[in-house]
């Protein structure tokens, strides 16, 4: 199980390149199949594809692209809330700390217990709506 972290690792970078290679025979004989499985599937002596629409000459059902490049982009579709960014979460514990110390300094050690009181409480608060929104799925 993996400890939560406030900073990221930074992994080393990985270099792969896959080569192409340019066969032309190889697509020449690639073009010529299609275009006699299409005459063949136009003539009826070929069954067609399933999903296969012949008034388009495409598939149907989309294309499993489509959407793609957007689907993670943070403009469209998702939208992050403030307590999944890492800064807010570091403002939180440097404010945390800060009322800590001053708690400390102006009311003594009862403030720091009162504290974590508070931030244990907070703490099974959320798991319980954590564990609660689980337990519907």
């Amino acid at each position: 199980m993996k400890l939560p972290s406030l900073f990221r690792t930074a992994q080393p970078m990985r270099f792969d390149i896959k080569p192409r290679f340019y066969d032309p025979v190889k697509e020449e004989i690639e073009q010529r199949t299609a275009r006699i499985k299409k005459e063949l599937q136009a003539e009826g002596k070929l069954p067609y594809e399933e999903g296969y629409d012949p008034e388009n000459d495409s598939f149907r059902g989309g294309s499993a692209i489509r959407g793609a490049f957007t689907q993670g982009s943070p403009i469209k579709g998702k939208t992050t809330t403030p307590f999944s960014n890492t800064g807010f979460l570091r403002l939180l514990i440097f404010l945390i700390l800060i009322v800590l110390v001053f708690g400390y300094v102006y009311y003594g050690p009862d403030a720091v217990y009162y504290l974590l009181y508070f931030a244990f409480a907070v703490l099974l608060v959320y798991l319980v709506f954590k564990l609660k929104g689980r337990l519907k799925q």
